[in-house]
């Protein structure tokens, strides 16, 4: 185990120790090579690729975003309002194609993703992707430049992908009836799943004892300071990140007024925040919402781990998982109970139907599309567009293998359905180079 110490001259230097006092200079020079390669590979690529062509992403039409009618805009303003939600079963119900969903981590954001993708292709929608890569330089804030093809006054259908949310930014590339959508997730849980996943990309962590994450994160939670510190690389990752990627201050105390401004200002802004823990009547609501059919919503787990199928968390560390994200409990509580009314008014016994056959839908699709009839670890999967992105240095991702003579009518539904973040962006025309030069420098290198 390598513990990184500061140095005598001062605390811009820093070594890194094993027990036996041996410098870890391996791991230093593999990041500084890293870093150099990748600036290398950048500068390399600006000078030698010819102008990209045209993809769907980069013409977008140029339309005033608050063109839309005042009767949508207003049928819109009200339903944010209040607490009332569109029936589809209603002659005057029209399909919503407008929709910023705020893509928030380790929240089964993924899965909502490939519904939303299937949506807009099937529709001919207009995606506001990221220019280069698969999110809006996160963890900085959304910036509508951000957007390929932007331009003023071009208006976009969707966007949903990962960004650390400021509204003033996104609202102006939306028209005016756009729905707006988010998820959460128990926050202990999503500590848990955030920490395993993004343990090795903080270096806060790499001084914590321990043979792997699980042991360190459970070392971490019986002392966060003694470890967190805020202006730490990628330290966001591990507290209230739930409140970061919303846009506010996750290092806000949990009685800071400006915690309940923000709580206001959220139910002002989203029509409707899914809940991961209840995830089947999440998708209802926003089907009811956006006035979609079951089809549309049709889903596969994406983007899980090996071990995503049941926490570990004790009581007590689960406890303390809590206490260390206030904040993230806090929103997490708020909207548990705002998410609840809205089942209330959807109707509780036709939101158990529903549910039934939602997961009875799955269930078919499930037989028809996957090979076993479920997920294998990505060493498993034969086909190379379906392998997902996996964390740095890990191979813990599960994917899927798509079955063999699948009836016409569901082959390109399975395969879309399965297909990745990342591959299903380039399928809809995103130019994702900077990501998938870090692909290859990864595969170079077998991180």
């Amino acid at each position: 185990m390598c513990v990184c110490v500061r140095g005598m001259e001062g605390p811009s230097t820093m070594s890194c120790i094993n027990p036996q006092g041996k410098l870890c200079r391996s791991v230093w020079k593999g990041l500084i090579l890293g870093i150099l390669l990748t600036s290398f590979f950048i500068l390399l690529y600006s000078y030698t690729t010819p102008p990209l062509s045209l993809s769907s992403t980069e013409n977008p039409t140029v339309f005033s975003c608050f063109s839309s009618s005042v009767h949508e805009s207003s049928k819109l303003s009200n339903m944010k309002n209040s607490s009332s939600l569109v029936v589809p079963t209603l002659p005057n119900c029209r399909p919503q194609k407008n929709l910023m969903f705020l893509k928030t981590h380790k929240t089964g954001s993924s899965t909502i993703l490939n519904i939303l993708f299937r949506y807009g292709q099937k529709h001919h929608l207009r995606f506001a992707f990221p220019h280069g890569r698969n999110d809006f330089d996160y963890p900085g804030y959304f910036q509508r430049t951000l957007v390929e093809g932007y331009r003023p006054e071009a208006c976009f259908n969707i966007i949903c992908n990962h960004m650390r949310y400021q509204h003033s930014e996104v609202r102006p590339i939306l028209p005016s009836d756009a729905v707006f959508v988010t998820v959460l997730r128990d926050p202990a849980l999503l500590f848990e799943s955030s920490f395993q996943y993004f343990a090795k990309l903080a270096p806060l962590t790499w001084a914590i004892p321990g043979s792997g994450n699980k042991q360190k994160m459970d070392i971490f939670l019986q002392s966060p300071l003694s470890y967190y510190d805020s202006s730490g690389y990628n330290a966001h990752y591990l507290h209230n990140l739930q409140m970061f990627d919303l846009g506010y201050d996750s290092e806000l105390d949990a009685k800071d007024p400006k915690v309940m401004q923000a709580l206001k200002e959220l139910d002002e802004r989203f029509h409707l925040v899914m809940m991961l823990d209840y995830f089947d009547e999440s998708l209802l609501l926003l089907r009811n919402l956006m006035c979609w059919e079951m089809e549309d919503i049709l889903y596969f787990k994406l983007n899980a781990r090996k071990s995503a199928y049941g926490s570990r968390l004790s009581p007590e560390l689960y406890q303390m998982a809590q206490n260390w994200n206030a904040l993230d409990t806090l929103v997490y509580n708020h909207f548990n109970a705002t998410f609840w009314k809205k089942v209330e008014e959807y109707g509780s016994e036709k939101m158990k139907q529903d549910v039934l056959e939602l997961q009875r839908k799955n269930e078919l699709l499930k037989q028809e599309c996957i090979a076993g009839g479920g997920p294998v670890d990505a060493s498993k999967i034969k086909e190379s567009w379906l392998q997902p992105w996996q964390p740095l240095g890990e191979n813990v991702i599960v994917g899927y293998n798509l079955r063999k003579n699948i009836s016409a009518q569901h082959k390109q539904l399975c395969r879309n359905m399965l297909t990745p973040e990342i591959q299903y962006m380039r399928q809809l025309g995103a130019d994702l180079w900077v990501t998938q030069l870090w692909a290859s420098i990864r595969a170079f290198f077998k991180w």
